[in-house]
């Protein structure tokens, strides 16, 4: 199995034994995040989106009917971003977007019938794709690493799950 040493184990050209980069946990989470996605990317502009399309569509798969203020934080992006890739996306015919039933100030976006089908499929290619990458990792690391991941993002400020319709939740820092 491929392995990337981390700092203890190589020592930099001047002896130190200590290297920054190959320890360090933002740039482990990014190079992790990266090579992981590169594959399942590709299939996505295969399907003609692009990855912040794909983050809204699988968001909408999981809950339908969201405000774009909390698609921009599951899609990791900034709101007025997110409502321009909406505005393409409802061109397309992927999604549209409804008032809100109880406050009519509130617009929310729907998965239209090609937008459910082609969520349907991707959520599909992505669950495999995520096996193929989960099987690479011993059995008993495959569970501890989401729990892991999934511990630090709940610690940390400006969690995108507690992300609600209007903002973050009352509760986070």
């Amino acid at each position: 199995m491929p392995h990337m040493p981390i700092a203890s184990e190589t020592p930099s050209e001047d002896g130190c034994d200590q290297r920054f980069l190959e320890d360090y946990l933002l740039f482990l989470l990014a190079a992790a995040s990266a090579s992981a996605s590169a594959g399942f990317h590709h299939i996505i502009r295969d399907h003609g989106l692009r990855v912040p399309e794909w983050r809204a569509l699988a968001s909408l798969h999981d809950k339908d009917g969201q405000m774009i203020t909390r698609l921009a934080a599951l899609a990791l992006m900034e709101q007025s971003a997110m409502t321009r890739v909406i505005e393409r996306m409802e061109e397309r015919k992927l999604v549209e977007r409804r008032g809100d039933t109880r406050d009519r100030r509130r617009v929310r976006v729907y998965l239209a019938p090609a937008g459910r089908a082609l969520a349907d499929a991707l959520v599909i290619e992505a669950r495999g794709h995520e096996a193929r990458i989960m099987a690479l990792l011993p059995p008993v690391e495959r569970q501890r690493l989401k729990q892991s991941l999934a511990y630090l993002i709940g610690a940390l400020p400006n969690n995108p799950l507690l992300i609600n319709e209007t903002g973050p939740a009352p509760d986070t820092p």
